[in-house]
């Protein structure tokens, strides 16, 4: 027999299935409420919210919006994993990224089948130009680099 934490956790996955069809920038949301939820499997609100906050994470494809009280719900949106990389690697793009470490991250990409070896070969370029160029301030690295994995993640 499933523990009441699986019984949560399959109860949202089929909502999100089922009622998710609502496309939000490339992810599918539903909206609940703790009080249906409890009903439906026969538990306690907080073990809804030791289940949201435990299996429904960002790092698992996952962003949580509720609000408790009368008229509470609690949003989920799914986003797709493909974002979630892109988006952390924007984040981690800044003046004082290293090429090693932008090198790496289209490693990554080749390797995961999120671009293609001709893909790659072709950001290499300009990134090895964007890091060798001695003209070009790094504000404007930053932004070139950016704007290149932004590219990819709004074609994939």
């Amino acid at each position: 027999m499933a523990n009441i934490a699986d019984l949560i956790e399959d109860y949202i996955l089929q909502r999100l299935a089922a009622d998710g069809d609502k496309e939000t920038g490339g992810g599918r949301q539903v909206e609940l409420r703790r009080t249906d939820i409890a009903g439906e499997i026969a538990c306690a609100p907080s073990q809804i919210s030791y289940v949201l906050s435990t299996r429904f994470t960002k790092e698992r494809g996952f962003v949580v919006k509720s609000r408790r009280g009368l008229g509470g719900y609690i949003k989920i949106l799914q986003i797709p994993l493909r974002n979630l990389v892109y988006q952390d690697m924007l984040q981690k793009i800044t003046a004082e990224t290293k090429f090693v470490t932008v090198q790496s991250m289209v490693r990554y990409l080749l390797e995961h089948q999120m671009i293609t070896k001709r893909e790659a070969a072709l950001m290499m370029q300009v990134i090895v130009s964007l890091f060798d160029s001695k003209d070009m301030a790094d504000a404007e690295r930053v932004r070139i680099l950016k704007t290149m994995f932004l590219t990819l993640e709004n074609f994939s």
